[in-house]
């Protein structure tokens, strides 16, 4: 995908978040901004974790 493709699929997808969500999710972005490249690589193994585990997390929510 390209910049531009990734940026329209998340306006798509902010598009229907609902609002009090958003504000976490700028937060959260501001904060990726300040963080050094190590530090991001660190959150994207994070977030393939939580993807990977998603049913399982579930579960364990309820």
């Amino acid at each position: 995908m390209t910049k531009t493709e990734i940026k329209n699929e998340i306006q798509k997808v902010l598009d229907k978040v609902p609002e009090n969500v958003l504000k976490d999710i700028l937060d959260f972005l501001k904060d990726l901004q300040s963080q050094p490249s190590g530090r991001l690589d660190l959150a994207s193994n994070l977030r393939q974790i939580l993807a990977e585990d998603k049913e399982l997390l579930k579960k364990l929510a309820q």
